[in-house]
């Protein structure tokens, strides 16, 4: 294959993973009209999953075999793995109850300005000034498409965006402070032992925290949980990391910036969501601006 059919072959693989990514917003609330609560579509997601990420751990040790690492190595996997796969997507689920879901895309998409930040404060890493004037431009963004959003719903909408707010905030904590356990676990094997990890904590939440039995669901929210593991998380993981390969990752950052996009056009199509002037220009601007963070962020990281 020719080099510039392998670049647009990478970028449509992973406008590809970036849009079903996207879906999952759309499916979680498409569940919600089905009565159930965000822990139940949760667990759903993650047991239809977790044989996945088993099967992806066992092949990975057999090609690489075992790692001796130490016992607190395995304990910050342990709490990275509970913050950044458990906690992130139990307050996304619940966001979603309050806002809508292109909403939801917007604001979600604050996390890579968080990382900067977060490395700030934690790391003493510097933000350039265009990367401020990028972090400005997000947060702009999302003031304009949320404050559109409170003239409209009110208090449901403070609800929303301060769960997704954190949803972003944990994610972003995970990606901070995960960066020195991947080099030593490998990207595959990392990832697997994360999403196992909070699989078995979303089992421990759920068998705590409610009193629905799992197999009185309707019949259309297995087959949602089911399209969400397999579709909006196991195939888009593989996509994305495919097409990091094939175009690097600083050309999928670029291809990332339609996530606000595509979410804004399948929560029109599949749940009549409608976006205001204000909040599309919102969208357009965060796009731009986690453009930017990210460019620049790979520019720095190679000189």
């Amino acid at each position: 294959m020719k080099a510039t059919q392998r670049f647009w072959l990478g970028i449509a693989i992973g406008v590809l993973g970036v849009v079903l990514f996207s879906s999952k917003a759309v499916m979680v609330k498409l569940a919600y009209n089905y009565g159930v609560n965000p822990i139940s579509i949760l667990l759903l997601r993650m047991l239809f999953a977790f044989p996945f990420y088993v099967v992806i751990l066992f092949v990975n040790q057999k090609k690489q075999g075992k790692i001796a690492l130490s016992r607190k190595t395995y304990l910050w996997l342990v709490f990275f793995g509970f913050v950044g796969y458990y906690l992130a997507s139990y307050f996304d689920f619940v966001g979603l109850r309050y806002i809508k879901a292109s909403l939801e895309r917007i604001i979600l998409f604050l996390y890579p300005t968080m990382v900067l930040l977060l490395n700030k404060l934690f790391l003493k890493q510097q933000i350039t000034k265009v990367q401020a004037l990028a972090i400005v431009l997000t947060y702009f963004g999302v003031v304009v498409s949320f404050w559109d959003e409170l003239q409209i719903s009110g208090t449901n909408s403070i609800i929303g965006g301060a769960f997704i707010i954190l949803s972003a905030l944990t994610y972003a904590s995970y990606l901070v402070g995960s960066g020195w356990l991947i080099p030593k676990f490998g990207v595959v094997r990392f990832t697997a032992y994360a999403m196992l990890i909070s699989c078995v904590c979303v089992f421990i939440h759920y068998s705590f925290i409610t009193t629905t039995n799992l197999l009185d669901l309707p019949w259309q929210v297995y087959i949602l949980g089911a399209l969400i593991a397999i579709f909006a998380t196991v195939i888009p993981s593989f996509l994305v990391s495919t097409s990091i390969q094939m175009i690097s990752s600083s050309n999928f950052a670029i291809v990332a910036g339609v996530g606000p996009i595509s979410t804004i056009i399948l929560a029109s199509l599949f749940l009549g969501e409608r976006l205001t002037f204000l909040q599309f220009i919102g969208a357009i601007i965060v796009s731009v601006g986690i453009l930017i963070v990210s460019v620049s962020t790979k520019k720095k990281v190679k000189t």
